[in-house]
């Protein structure tokens, strides 16, 4: 499966622990990337400060769902499992 443009569900719901350039503490879960465009778009997208967890997460039919809400939820609730 290809993500979503736009969808930004993974750079808003999970935590992240590693540095983010903007964001040197990490993210907490439920927090927008300070990466993220106006589009939702990651502006590290390509480039060697993008976090390692970043570049391994891989979208999945049974994660992304069929929309960008679908998504936010079922991220939001595995990050609310694994907390």
């Amino acid at each position: 499966m290809e993500c979503r443009l736009g969808c930004g569900a993974c750079c808003i719901a999970p935590s992240i622990s590693s540095a983010i350039p903007g964001m040197e503490d990490g993210k907490p879960a439920g927090v927008r990337c300070i990466q993220l465009d106006e589009n939702n778009l990651c502006k590290l997208f390509g480039l060697p400060e993008r976090p390692k967890v970043c570049l391994e997460f891989a979208s999945v039919d049974w994660v992304c769902g069929k929309s960008n809400e679908e998504a936010l939820i079922t991220l939001t609730e595995i990050e609310e499992a694994t907390a």
